[in-house]
């Protein structure tokens, strides 16, 4: 089977723009191996969606739809700007731009994998 490139579609449809990004960065996170928790793949597709997580009126709408706390909130952001996946852009912190999209468009996603 040497040369031989197989091609998989896979489709998955979401609700919104929110579970939208939060698959996104689950697949992410599995193809990286990130080892990203449910409650950090959330607060990562909820600041993309919404731009930051650096205001007090955002952090409280994430920890109402999420049922979580500000202090979680701040371990969580400390651990993702450790590794990466957000970062402070003056006073704002946000998804490093690397890995954001647009999640009020449809997205398609080339993922190859490879040997060595």
């Amino acid at each position: 089977m040497e040369g031989i490139i197989l091609v998989q579609k896979l489709r998955k449809k979401e609700n919104d723009v929110f579970s939208l990004a939060e698959r996104y960065y689950t697949i992410l996170s599995a193809i990286n191996d990130l080892h990203l928790t449910e409650r950090e793949i959330q607060l990562i597709a909820f600041t993309a969606v919404k731009g930051n997580i650096s205001y007090a009126n955002i952090r409280e709408e994430f920890c109402n739809k999420h049922n979580t706390s500000s202090a979680t909130i701040n371990n969580i952001i400390s651990k993702l700007k450790k590794i990466g996946v957000l970062i402070k852009d003056g006073t704002k912190v946000k998804v490093n731009p690397v890995i954001i999209l647009d999640f009020n468009k449809n997205i398609s996603l080339e993922i190859k994998l490879t040997h060595g």
